[in-house]
C-alpha cells in the first residue's frame, strides 16, 4: 500500500505504508540511532512525534517483551528508508513491523529520509504528516492546522495515574520520590541496583505530596513537551529546593530545574536525538558520549555562573556540537541535571555513574554534609566510557 509524508511548508514523501494504515499529525525530528528503536519507540519523550531514523536499516533485531521503556508506543508516525524483511535476533519474539500495526502507529517506509533528514535540518523540526488515505493536499490542511510542540503541556498525558513503587535491589539504602514527567522503565531500575527505592508519583504532584513519605532525595525524569507550559511542576521543585532535599534531573526535569532557579528555557532548532553526542563535564574534565532526546534546552550563561533565588548556579555539561547546555549544578543547594539519559536506554553508558553522584549527594546529605549540586564528582572509568 502507498502512503506519502508531507511536511507544513508542503514538501511531499512517496513511499509505502510500514505498520498501521490511517493518518497521522505530529512534529517532524530525526534520531541518529543506529539501533535501539525500540527504546525510541516506547520513551514517553516521543509523545507526538513523527519519529525519522537516519539509520537505513530499521527492525533487524525485531521486538521482544523487555525492552520497552512504558507500557506503550507514544511516537506519533515512524518513517524509514529499508524495514527488514525479517527479524535475526535470538531474543526477539516478533516483528517491529506487526508490533506497528498491533499499536496502531501509522509508518511509511521506502523513501529517502537523508534527504528529509537534511531538509530538518535546514528548516528546523516541523509538523507533519503520515497517511495512507489522504492525498497530499489534503494531508497538508491537515498538517498545518494542527498543534504546534511550542506550548504544548505533554507530561500529564504520558504520565501515571497512580503512585507506584520500584523495591531496591537487595538492602534498601536510600528512598526517593520520583516526579513522573514521562519516565523510562531503566531509570528506577540502575537506582534500583544502587540499593535506591524509588517511589514514582504523577506529573502533577505537589513538593508536600513528594516529600511526604520523607525521602532522601528527588528525582525528575524525562518527558515530553515545553517546559514554558509545565508551572505545576515549577512549583513542586521549588517547593523541593527550598526543604533542601537533595534533587537530580534528566532531560526535561534539567529543564523544569532551570525554570524553578529562576532561568529561561528555549525550542532548538531540530534538537537532539541520538546515541552519539558528545557532551563535555566541565567540572571533571572528561567527554562523555551520551544519549539524548529533546527539542528545547535551558538558557544560562557559559562562562559564569548564574545567580539565582537559590544562590549560585554553573553550567556543568555542554554540548560540543552547538554549546548547547547540558546540565546544571546549584553551589548552594543539594541539586543538579543533565539534560541526557545516563540511563543508556538504549545508548553508550559513559553516564551512568550519574546516578552513583546521586546517591553520593544523598549519602552526603544524611551524613551532615554541606556539599551542593553533588561532590565534586570522581573521573569514573567505567567500560566504554571516554574511549
Amino acid at each position: 500500500m502507498t502512503a506519502i509524508l508531507v511536511l507544513e511548508d508542503g514538501r511531499t514523501f512517496r513511499g509505502e505504508a510500514y505498520g498501521a494504515v490511517g493518518t497521522t499529525v505530529g512534529e517532524a525530528v530525526f534520531a541518529t540511532g543506529m539501533t535501539g528503536y525500540q527504546e525510541t519507540l516506547t520513551d514517553p519523550s516521543y509523545h507526538r512525534q513523527v519519529v525519522v531514523m537516519t539509520a537505513p536499516h530499521i527492525g533487524n533485531t525485531g521486538v521482544n517483551g523487555e525492552d520497552d521503556e512504558s507500557r506503550r508506543m507514544w511516537v506519533a508516525g515512524f518513517v524509514v528508508r529499508d524495514p527488514a524483511r525479517r527479524p535475526a535476533n535470538w531474543r526477539a519474539t516478533g516483528t517491529l513491523d506487526d508490533e506497528l500495526v498491533e499499536q496502531g502507529v501509522v509508518g511509511i517506509s521506502g523513501i529517502d529520509t537523508r534527504a528529509l533528514t537534511r531538509h530538518l535540518r535546514d528548516r528546523g523540526a516541523m509538523r507533519a504528516g503520515i497517511s495512507t488515505e489522504l492525498d497530499a493536499d489534503a494531508l497538508l490542511a491537515r498538517v498545518q492546522s494542527a498543534e504546534s510542540m511550542t506550548g504544548a503541556d505533554l507530561a500529564p498525558q504520558v504520565s501515571t495515574g497512580e503512585a507506584y513503587v520500584v523495591p531496591a535491589v537487595g538492602e534498601t539504602r536510600f528512598t526517593i520520590a520520583a516526579l513522573d514527567l514521562g519516565i523510562k522503565t531503566a531509570t528506577p531500575r540502575h537506582l534500583a541496583a544502587l540499593g535506591v527505592e524509588t517511589h514514582v508519583l504523577p506529573s502533577t504532584a505537589t513538593a508536600d505530596e513528594l516529600l511526604a513519605a520523607g525521602p532522601d532525595g528527588v528525582f525528575l525524569s524525562n518527558g515530553p513537551g515545553d517546559p514554558a507550559a509545565a508551572d505545576y511542576a515549577v512549583e513542586a521543585v521549588r517547593g523541593v529546593l527550598d526543604a533542601q532535599r537533595p534533587l537530580f534531573g534528566i532531560c526535561f526535569g534539567n529543564q523544569i530545574l532551570g525554570r524553578a532557579l529562576g532561568l529561561g528555557t528555549y525550542k532548538l532548532r531540530f534538537g537532539h536525538r541520538g546515541l552519539n553526542q558528545p557532551v563535555l563535564d566541565r567540572v571533571s574534565g572528561t567527554v562523555r558520549v551520551t544519549s539524548h532526546n529533546h527539542g528545547f534546552a535551558v538558557d544560562a550563561p557559559l562562562d559564569r555562573p548564574a545567580d539565582t533565588p537559590y544562590g549560585q548556579v554553573e553550567v556543568s555539561h555542554v554540548g560540543l556540537n552547538d554549546d548547547v547546555v547540558e546540565g546544571l549544578r546549584c553551589l548552594e543547594v543539594p541539586a543538579f541535571s543533565v539534560q541526557f539519559h545516563p540511563e543508556s536506554a538504549a545508548g553508550p553508558h559513559d553516564a551512568a555513574p550519574l546516578f552513583q553522584r546521586f546517591v553520593d549527594l544523598m549519602e552526603t546529605a544524611r551524613a551532615g554534609g554541606t556539599h551542593a549540586g553533588g561532590p565534586a564528582p570522581r573521573v569514573e572509568h567505567s567500560t566504554g566510557e571516554n574511549a
